[in-house]
């Protein structure tokens, strides 16, 4: 992974995938007690950053491959983001859901035109029903995070942070993302680390699932015991990757822990202040804005909302903590 991949990659889904602005609100300001530049790939298309990794994968393949259509696993937003890419490329696409899924993620994955299969994840293991597909219909794996294309893609992510970062004037800033597997907190930070090296990605991440912070602590890889258990769906994953560990271990500072509860409560305020949908995971970097201030320093914070997919009961949820 280097930075002209990163570079390959926003050249090629330009057009396709939308800038996404730096948004600022006095009263998040005031609540962080420093000023919060917000991210917001909920406006993304499909609703996530997911996108940007999807069809940087997808338009990396040669045409032949890309034909006999892609295969892929997901809680949700990876799933729609290469549903949708798929589409755009017009080629097929299997994706692989947990059965616990948002079902507003399972209900549009399949309007864009995906086959989806669903499994249970305390019992069944998706890499072994996505390699079994695979393997029968001859179709292209894209991971989530795991690899090069899709990191690549959202990378792009931080190439528009340190664009927006430099022109503000900002050189001292923690940029804190929504991390799961970690590709797109390892894509940022590689991003950032030629056009804004002065910016620090820090992790953020859900109690009970902070495979990542435990990680960067120890220096190896560490699992999350359990697989599933927090409203932050679109960032639990079991351990961080082979290829993004590596990117985050050497680049991001200390990661960032939040409840749930915290998620429900940023979720609101994005509403409330910046008129934003996002979901509980997506909201995981702001919460740690918001309410970790004391293990941040500076006179800047950056935040990715990374996805706004929330299915309205979660969100009426979060609105009555107003």
């Amino acid at each position: 992974m280097n930075i002209e991949m990163i570079r390959a990659a926003a050249e090629r889904i330009k057009g396709h995938a939308l800038r996404t602005p730096l948004l600022n609100s006095a009263f998040l300001d005031e609540i962080a007690g420093r000023r919060v530049w917000v991210k917001p790939e909920c406006l993304q298309h499909t609703g996530s950053f997911k996108f940007r990794g999807a069809y940087s994968a997808l338009s990396a393949l040669n045409a032949d491959t890309r034909a006999k259509g892609v295969i892929a696993f997901s809680s949700g937003n990876h799933a729609q983001g290469v549903a949708l890419a798929a589409k755009m490329h017009g080629a097929s696409a299997v994706i692989v859901m947990p059965s616990d899924a948002p079902q507003l993620k399972i209900i549009n994955t399949q309007a864009y035109g995906a086959e989806v299969v669903l499994y249970n994840r305390e019992t069944e293991s998706r890499d072994e029903i996505g390699a079994r597909l695979s393997a029968e219909r001859g179709l292209t794996l894209v991971k989530p995070f795991d690899e090069p294309e899709v990191i690549a893609g959202q990378g792009t992510t931080g190439l528009e942070i340190a664009e927006d970062a430099n022109a503000r004037g900002i050189i001292n800033a923690d940029v804190i993302v929504c991390c799961g597997g970690g590709g797109l907190t390892s894509g940022i930070a590689l991003a950032l680390e030629t056009d804004a090296p002065s910016l620090r990605v820090r992790p953020a991440e859900p109690a009970g699932f902070d495979d990542v912070a435990r990680s960067l602590v120890s220096g190896q890889i560490e699992s999350n015991p359990a697989k599933s258990g927090s409203i932050c769906d679109a960032i639990i994953t079991q351990q961080p990757g082979d290829l993004t560990f590596p990117i985050l271990k050497r680049l991001c500072g200390p990661a960032l822990v939040i409840s749930d509860d915290e998620a429900l409560d940023a979720m609101a305020q994005a509403f409330l202040r910046l008129k934003l949908v996002v979901e509980p995971g997506g909201a995981a970097a702001l919460a740690a804005a918001l309410y970790r201030c004391d293990e941040i320093q500076g006179d800047d914070v950056f935040v990715t909302l990374s996805g706004g997919n929330v299915d309205p009961a979660m969100f009426v949820r979060a609105l009555e903590r107003l």
